[in-house]
């Protein structure tokens, strides 16, 4: 007699584990789609879109329907998938080299003003200062597919790169491309030049140069501009006195505490940043040298602070604001007539005149 197919139980399920949390229903809210907006409006999602965007007509009652959905639902429109559509970007990217410093965030500003007077949204990144984050914002930008880039740039490479990638790119603040792509500068040379020569016209002979580098066009034509004015007033260059100390007023700061030491220290200083000429203000104070009866300084860039000091400090005073503005619109020039041959603006700077200068020995 055959013997019955048994049928094994089932596996009892497995006991829940106590370390592994239940799974929540997500806490943030979906965003709004056009088609929510049109079955909210009643409308077609074609319907929608036109009454949004603008492009076609739409009954007047229908378009106040459907901006009142959005309205309600909070709908925002996805640039990226608008952009793509339309084959077109309404987004730059803005690449600067340090945030922390006044001048720039003043030419982020106005590139941000510009960018937003012609309806285009603006992305910016910060390098640095570094080659490696310099390439790294230009892949992104390039992958965002900005209409264009506006840069104060480290090295040619950026430039080369978003040019192979049919990106417009405007330099700004300084050059490494001249004469092969749009710029927007001032003139370092003829600045710097003006501003060593109020010194030597006050008699200083032993004028020092704080400087970051001499490799850019900045630097290297702020030198430049500093020999000139050396030259014309037959005053031979002290190599101790032009100081390299990078972009840091802590470094300026040791440095300047070491050279304007002992009695052979210059009488006057030049600084080619106005993070410099922080640092040499806060050697002065540190050695107790009266500003300008026993040290003359002079900055090439104007920053809040130099007019909040006492005495205030002499400065060259470059619009980073307009710098910023006249980038986004050469760069838009650009997007428009992508075959124009390259240009570059020159924008004008002041010296403004504050207490910081005097002649040599002068006794308050």
């Amino acid at each position: 007699m055959g013997q019955d197919a048994s049928v094994e139980p089932a596996d009892p399920p497995a006991p829940a584990d106590p370390l592994r949390p239940a799974p929540a229903a997500s806490s943030v809210p979906r965003r709004a789609t056009i088609k929510d907006v049109a079955e909210m409006a009643g409308v077609s999602r074609s319907t929608a879109s036109r009454a949004l965007t603008g492009r076609g007509y739409v009954a007047e009652d229908v378009r106040r329907r459907v901006l009142s959905a959005a309205g309600k639902l909070r709908y925002v429109p996805d640039a990226t998938a608008r952009h793509l559509k339309q084959q077109v970007s309404l987004s730059i990217g803005v690449l600067v080299s340090d945030l922390r410093n006044s001048f720039y965030a003043e030419l982020a500003a106005g590139a941000g003003q510009a960018a937003r007077s012609h309806g285009y949204s603006m992305m910016l990144a910060d390098d640095g200062g570094v080659a490696e984050d310099e390439a790294g914002a230009a892949e992104a930008f390039v992958a965002l597919r900005v209409a264009g880039v506006v840069v104060t740039p480290v090295s040619a490479t950026i430039i080369d790169y978003l040019r192979r990638h049919g990106v417009p790119v405007v330099e700004v603040d300084r050059q490494f491309t001249a004469g092969e792509c749009d710029a927007v500068v001032v003139d370092n040379h003829a600045a710097a030049r003006r501003a060593t020569e109020r010194l030597t016209g006050l008699g200083h002979r032993r004028i020092a140069l704080f400087i970051d580098e001499t490799d850019w066009t900045t630097g290297r034509d702020r030198y430049r501009g500093y020999r000139a004015a050396l030259d014309a007033a037959e005053i031979e260059e002290d190599p101790s006195f032009v100081v390299s100390s990078g972009w840091d007023v802590v470094a300026a700061q040791d440095a300047a505490l070491r050279l304007l030491q002992g009695d052979a220290r210059p009488t006057a200083v030049f600084a080619a940043n106005n993070v410099l000429a922080e640092g040499v203000w806060r050697a002065a104070a540190q050695l107790k040298l009266r500003i300008p009866d026993e040290l003359s300084v002079v900055s090439f860039d104007d920053a809040p602070w130099m007019s909040m000091v006492t005495p205030g400090v002499t400065a060259v005073a470059q619009d980073a604001t307009t710098l910023g503005r006249a980038a986004v619109e050469r760069l838009l020039q650009r997007v428009a007539v992508p075959d124009a041959p390259p240009a570059v603006d020159v924008i004008p700077v002041d010296i403004i005149e504050r207490g910081s200068t005097a002649p040599p020995g002068q006794i308050a």
